[in-house]
């Protein structure tokens, strides 16, 4: 059973067309990565799947069960978690706070939990720190984190919820080089029991970690298959903003430049 399902999904605002018509099957433990230039429709697509949004004709299914009328709350609730393109830290706390209080206490996390340093409370903040590779870092304010330290801080909240689904809205966006390195291997060592849905212009993360990748443009579904494949797919590379030579001939995607910062907000 597919851990999430899109079945015709579609969102206009006004007589834009933000998504159209998306379908998208996504397996258990997969690693699939949703991209397209400025404007596709990727965040949008995220905010419809999460429930931020609500859409104008389509249904989300989420292991089985039809989620597409429900609250962001309720879907965390059944396992579906999301970070978002900018931080939303508490900065004067610190990092066992910030993940503390935003954990749900039915998933185990509550008010004791900020005491507690024994329990099973702290026992899932801790492990959510160390798969985001913060463990060390517990006790630092947030605003004292480094900007990638603070991307990853924002994966430790969203792992705290137990979630079996994970959306990623531009994780490595602004990042350095290194830092962009330090996120992909932590991804890359999630357990096979998340299944990760990411949205990411860097390409080097990309097919450094997906291995499926769905194409959006002007928020239709252009391509969806393996990487590989779809790296080298004609019509993603004459759409698509970075288009390389790979060197025998045939042209491949290309990683894009590092300095700029998304500004895509559809």
């Amino acid at each position: 059973m597919d851990i999430l399902r899109i079945d015709k999904l579609h969102k206009h605002f006004g007589g834009v067309m933000a998504v159209n018509r998306v379908s998208m099957n996504v397996e258990p433990g997969e690693r699939r990565a949703i991209i397209g230039p400025n404007g596709a429709g990727k965040t949008t697509l995220f905010n419809l799947i999460s429930g931020e949004l609500a859409p104008n004709g389509g249904r989300v299914y989420f292991a089985g069960q039809e989620i597409t009328a429900l609250s962001p709350d309720r879907r965390a609730r059944l396992g579906l978690a999301r970070t978002f393109q900018r931080n939303n830290l508490f900065l004067g706390l610190s990092v066992w706070e910030n993940v503390r209080l935003a954990g749900h206490p039915h998933k185990g996390i509550g008010p004791s939990s900020f005491r507690s340093t024994h329990s099973i409370h702290s026992e899932i903040i801790q492990d959510s720190l160390e798969r985001a590779g913060l463990s060390e870092r517990r006790d630092s304010t947030a605003r004292d984190l480094s900007y990638g330290e603070q991307r990853q801080l924002e994966v430790a909240i969203a792992l705290a919820t137990h979630p079996t689904l994970l959306l990623l809205d531009e994780p490595a966006a602004g990042m350095s080089p290194a830092e962009t390195n330090q996120l992909l291997a932590i991804l890359r060592e999630m357990p096979r029991t998340l299944t990760l849905l990411i949205i990411e212009h860097d390409m080097d993360v990309v097919f450094g970690l997906a291995e499926r990748v769905t194409v959006l443009h002007y928020g239709e579904v252009i391509a969806d298959g393996a990487a590989e494949q779809v790296r080298h797919d004609p019509r993603v590379l004459e759409v698509y903003l970075g288009v390389g030579d790979s060197g025998d001939g045939t042209q491949t995607l290309a990683p894009p430049a590092r300095a700029g910062v998304n500004t895509d907000r559809h």
